[in-house]
């Protein structure tokens, strides 16, 4: 029986994806609105917007955590090739190492991108993961979201509901207001944040539903 060892698999597929996601950047359009002026923040969306990212306006400088599992490994590739840093880890895995090299990265004056029901749901419950490393870096979290009404935003049968844009369908990235966690903030508090970038988050996909023609023409 043909075998092919995991390693190359994983190699393969990251080649693939790699510069399919290439092809693709080519015909992405995606307009942002209301982005943040503040040059550092933590930006905060759902696993399945990971998409949106590739319109962020500095992405040289955007470090966004990807778990270390094979999955990883290949979405890892395909953020990376599009100019995106990737800190590796998860809750399960290495998640204290992970956190850690992010804060590093925003004492360093970068950003961060944090998917915040991943890295397997449940679909659309932020965990707290965030709200910390807002809390320590005393850097604000931005919620975001990412929308179109096209059937040529695709939505995959996965846990998170996963979209991807096929060629050349207009998006927007809607950006809320920032959200400041206080470094002496209690666990009663920090469980006050998560309710609010959870109801940011909610309320901006609403919106970008309700105005979508509207904020393309406008911006």
């Amino acid at each position: 029986m043909f075998n092919i060892d995991k390693s190359k698999t994983v190699s393969i597929l990251s080649f693939l994806v790699k510069h399919f996601y290439a092809f693709e950047s080519l015909f992405y359009d995606c307009k942002n609105i209301n982005y943040p002026k503040q040059k550092q923040a933590i930006f905060a969306l759902w696993h399945a917007h990971q998409c949106a990212l590739y319109a962020n306006e500095d992405r040289g400088s955007l470090n966004v955590m990807i778990s270390k599992s094979n999955d990883g490994d290949i979405i890892a590739a395909a953020t990376e090739h599009m100019g995106i840093k990737t800190v590796r880890g998860s809750h399960k895995r290495s998640g204290a190492g992970a956190t850690l090299a992010m804060l590093e990265k925003l004492e360093q004056g970068e950003s961060a991108a944090v998917t915040v029901d991943g890295p397997r749901g449940p679909k659309g419950k932020v965990k707290d993961g965030v709200i910390n490393i807002a809390k320590l870096s005393q850097v604000p979290i931005i919620p975001m979201t990412w929308y179109s009404p096209s059937k040529w935003l695709l939505k995959f049968d996965t846990w998170d509901e996963f979209r991807f844009p096929l060629l050349g369908v207009k998006t927007i990235a809607v950006y809320g207001e920032p959200i400041y966690v206080p470094a002496d903030a209690t666990k009663e508090d920090i469980e006050e944040y998560r309710q609010k970038v959870e109801i940011a988050l909610f309320d901006l996909y609403q919106y970008a539903q309700e105005n979508f023609d509207e904020l393309r023409k406008n911006n």
